[in-house]
């Protein structure tokens, strides 16, 4: 049996990898996932990828398209999540913050430089037409992080999923101003490039697998109340997540997806350069 360790952050976004561990499914396929939880999120995992200690990671779009293009040796494997992230933009409950204009110029809570947190704060800036510098940046790990640094006043914003802190909010500890959808599909799965070379032969059926599962739990009448028990949300949340969330159905990524997450990301300045669609992509990827 072929043992692949693959990273994912602990949301609701992959439960349909967690369903196909506990349901045996990969095994079946000779294949035994070692899964390992990644709060700290794409960054931790980009890290982790470089470093040979993954070799899956079901990471943001914009955090290893950007990690890729600076030097990390792994490719795309295929999109997972096709639709956008909603990220909210959040404040201490109690701040004098009341509105999303009052966000300029104040600090911003990230897990870590290259994370999604840090790149989707850049995009929210300039899509408002403000320009954000690093001096404005406070490194906190994860969202454990995050709200110590609102305790500590030591950051006044920070962007992360609008469903996983919704309890936050509805605990009137952070207040939601504002909410910025990635303008491109939201996760991929990616792959260090030598471990990919390495487990060729079983990829296909991870693949398969992991596709098969995703199927399943969006056809899954009893899917809301597991994904509500199972992280802690509301019921009624879970069903608009869940309804507004698509998987991918094939191998297929767009050219043009890819163009505008490295046009986006080279215009904030958070790249220095651009580099062919094929480079970001292993073998594993059908571009169209």
């Amino acid at each position: 049996m072929t043992e692949i360790h693959i990273g994912g952050v602990p949301e609701h976004f992959n439960l349909p990898w967690h369903q196909a561990i506990e349901s045996k499914a990969f095994e079946k396929e000779n294949i035994r996932v070692k899964w390992k939880e990644y709060p700290g999120g794409t960054g931790a995992m980009c890290a982790d990828l470089r470093e040979g200690k993954l070799d899956l990671a079901l990471v943001l779009t914009e955090g290893i398209i950007a990690d890729i293009v600076k030097g990390n040796p792994s490719a795309i494997v295929q999109v997972f999540v096709t639709t956008p992230l909603i990220w909210g933009i959040h404040v201490p409950a109690h701040s004098d913050i009341d509105s999303i204009e009052k966000i300029k110029n104040k600090r911003y809570a990230i897990s870590r430089m290259g994370s999604g947190s840090h790149l989707m704060a850049y995009v929210d800036a300039e899509i408002r037409g403000w320009e954000l510098q690093k001096n404005q940046l406070v490194i906190v790990n994860n969202l454990e992080g995050a709200r110590q640094a609102f305790q500590k006043k030591e950051a006044e914003i920070f962007l992360w999923e609008k469903f996983m802190t919704k309890p936050l909010v509805d605990a009137g500890e952070f207040r939601r101003v504002g909410e910025r959808p990635t303008p491109w599909p939201c996760f991929l799965l990616a792959g260090n490039k030598e471990s990919l070379k390495k487990h060729a032969s079983i990829i296909p059926s991870i693949q398969s697998v992991s596709m098969k599962s995703c199927s399943q739990l969006k056809n899954n009448t009893r899917a809301v109340e597991t994904i509500a028990n199972r992280y802690g949300l509301k019921k009624e949340d879970t069903a608009t997540w869940l309804a507004s969330t698509q998987y991918a159905a094939d191998n297929t990524v767009s050219k043009k997806m890819l163009e505008q997450v490295m046009n986006t990301l080279y215009g904030l300045g958070l790249i220095d350069k651009k580099v062919p669609v094929e480079d970001l992509c292993s073998g594993f990827v059908t571009l169209v």
